[in-house]
């Protein structure tokens, strides 16, 4: 029935709530930059969030998230890229593993990914590609599935766009290339992940961490996680 599988990351795979984890995730950042004697390390945050939003809202194929996010991050930091990058990949080798304790594994879910993986599907981790791919292969692994091949890990180095936009699915499709029509994607985000049923992307939304901010998407199917691997194990 399907070609590929489709999962969002935080809230689906990983039982890890966002909203709960940013202000640990921004705090040590900032006690990073502060401890490290950046200047401006209080302008530090607000400027990650204005650089990501600059990120999320991109529609210019030609450049990666990551290049739009750090274009804009150091047009507005008294820093240049060779001082200060340097800053982010010590973060997430040293800062962003200590943060495992906010995120674990939902049961159940390595046993359903390594049953789907053995099928010889696609499987893509389908994850808004605004973190680097370090803190993604960590937070995988922090779900227990860190273990498994994937055929794309969306990361800002790879892609192009961003959830909620349609042309992010879009450019996962070509990248692995199967047609949306034989694709399944399964998230917890009304906004994020059912807009890919624009596509013509089936969608199952999971609703054990449900976020519904009121996004008008319908999906073709939902349930809790029970629900999700007997439903795996009849397609």
């Amino acid at each position: 029935m399907f070609e590929a599988f489709l999962f969002d990351l935080d809230g689906t795979l990983l039982n890890l709530d966002m909203d709960y984890f940013l202000p640990h995730y921004f705090a040590r950042m900032h006690a990073m930059a502060y401890n490290m004697e950046y200047k401006n390390a209080d302008f530090l945050v607000p400027q990650i969030w204005s650089s990501t939003e600059e990120m999320i809202s991109n529609t210019d194929p030609n450049k990666t998230n990551e290049e739009v996010f750090f274009e804009s991050f150091f047009q507005n930091w008294p820093y240049t890229v060779e001082e200060f990058k340097p800053f982010f990949d010590i973060f997430y080798q040293e800062e962003f593993p200590r943060l495992r304790k906010y995120g674990k594994p939902f049961p159940g879910v390595p046993q359903m990914m390594e049953k789907l993986s053995a099928r010889g599907v696609k499987i893509v981790i389908a994850t808004n590609p605004v973190f680097p791919l370090t803190a993604i292969e960590q937070r995988l692994e922090w779900a227990g599935v860190g273990h498994l091949d994937y055929d794309l890990i969306t990361t800002y180095e790879n892609m192009h766009f961003c959830k909620p936009q349609p042309a992010y699915y879009e450019e996962i499709c070509d990248y692995i290339g199967v047609k949306p029509n034989k694709c399944l994607m399964v998230g917890n985000d009304t906004g994020e992940d059912l807009i890919a049923g624009q596509l013509g992307i089936k969608t199952f939304l999971l609703t054990n961490m449900l976020i519904d901010k009121g996004a008008p998407f319908k999906p073709d199917w939902r349930g809790e996680l029970e629900q999700l691997f007997n439903f795996l194990e009849k397609i």
